[in-house]
């Protein structure tokens, strides 16, 4: 018995608490990458004045691999997380990995870990990170022009090892959750702007997560998008560039479509959504979760019931019908998989 299997059976670790013995690790130097090194999971020296110390040039993925009853190691969108990241640098001014670069920083992290991956429903979770080390703290208008990218990686299990519980979530109509043309960026400065909020409406009101609705218009949580389902319906925001492009998002509005569900992407108000809550389920959709069913609305001092107050059928259907196909128990019509 590995000490993942028993650390699997007798605890389970915060989410991304517990790091895998290796990573990956390339630099960005005079105009080029170097080749990635395989070393043991520890501290990377960096100069106190790196330019992500000063003026936030860092950008992050998460996804997950996954252990199937086979034994193959399979996983899950990960050209559509590599394609994301590609996009942040861009947006960032930061160098830009190649996809069969970082594709191949990742194999050869699990390749490393391929012992630590979990069985179902653990996944081993793959963190690559980009952040800019060019000592200069008068660069605050110039991009870094040397960086380091790492690909860490988490044995996870289950996220609700306890048991799904519907999630409280307090509604915000005043604040952004980050600069409006930089929240599609998978970036630490826009987790780093959600926090503040999240704890002070924890604080106050007992609740999981903010959703923040910027002068009433519903968009997504800190860390999670949002979305409203019925029978034969999915009601979530359009994209654009004020928040996160999720994948699970993408993931699950597919596998509605192809279920008969008649899916909305538009822009909606606060006002709409408590009234679409009495007969329509609320979720939050991400990578670690999948999607969390939501109990309970507080606006503006009030609380309001989402349907029975509890984790909707519709939204425990969809969940199970995507982790069934990231899991290999059910057929992946859309090639969603990466086997490695």
């Amino acid at each position: 018995m590995n000490a993942v299997t028993q650390m699997a059976q007798t605890a389970r670790p915060a989410f991304g608490t517990v790091l895998a013995e290796h990573m990956a690790v390339a630099r960005w130097h005079d105009g080029a990458w170097s080749d990635c090194e395989i070393r043991p999971t520890g501290p990377i020296e960096i100069h106190p004045a790196a330019h992500v110390l000063h003026y936030g040039s860092t950008c992050f993925e998460g996804f997950k691999a996954y252990r199937w009853s086979d034994g193959s190691i399979n996983v899950f969108r990960m050209d559509r997380h590599i394609e994301r990241m590609r996009q942040s640098a861009r947006a960032l001014v930061m160098p830009e990995p190649g996809a069969e670069q970082l594709a191949g920083m990742v194999r050869a992290v699990i390749d490393r870990c391929r012992a630590t991956v979990p069985e179902a429903p653990g996944a081993l979770y793959l963190r690559p990170v980009l952040f800019g080390t060019t000592a200069n703290i008068g660069a605050a208008a110039t991009p870094s022009s040397e960086a380091t990218l790492v690909v860490l990686a988490s044995p996870v299990w289950d996220y609700f090892a306890g048991g799904a519980k519907p999630l409280r979530i307090f509604v915000d109509d005043v604040n952004t959750r980050t600069a409006s043309h930089i929240g599609m960026v998978k970036t630490g400065g826009n987790y780093a702007a959600a926090l503040g909020p999240t704890l002070a409406a924890r604080q106050r009101y007992g609740v999981d997560q903010v959703l923040f609705c910027p002068g009433g218009q519903v968009q997504e949580t800190g860390a999670a998008n949002f979305v409203l389902v019925g029978e034969g319906q999915l009601l979530t925001r359009s994209l654009d560039p004020s928040f996160l492009h999720g994948v699970t998002r993408d993931s699950l509005l597919r596998l509605a479509r192809d279920s008969g569900f008649e899916v909305e992407e538009r822009v909606f108000h606060v006002e709409e959504m408590l009234e679409r809550i009495r007969d329509m389920e609320a979720a939050l959709s991400g990578t670690a979760a999948v999607l969390a069913g939501v109990g309970t609305l507080v606006y503006r001092g009030a609380e309001h019931r989402v349907g029975t107050g509890e984790t909707g059928p519709i939204t425990r259907r969809l969940r199970a019908a995507l982790v069934a196909i990231q899991q290999g128990e059910a057929p992946d019509r859309y090639g969603w998989l990466t086997r490695v």
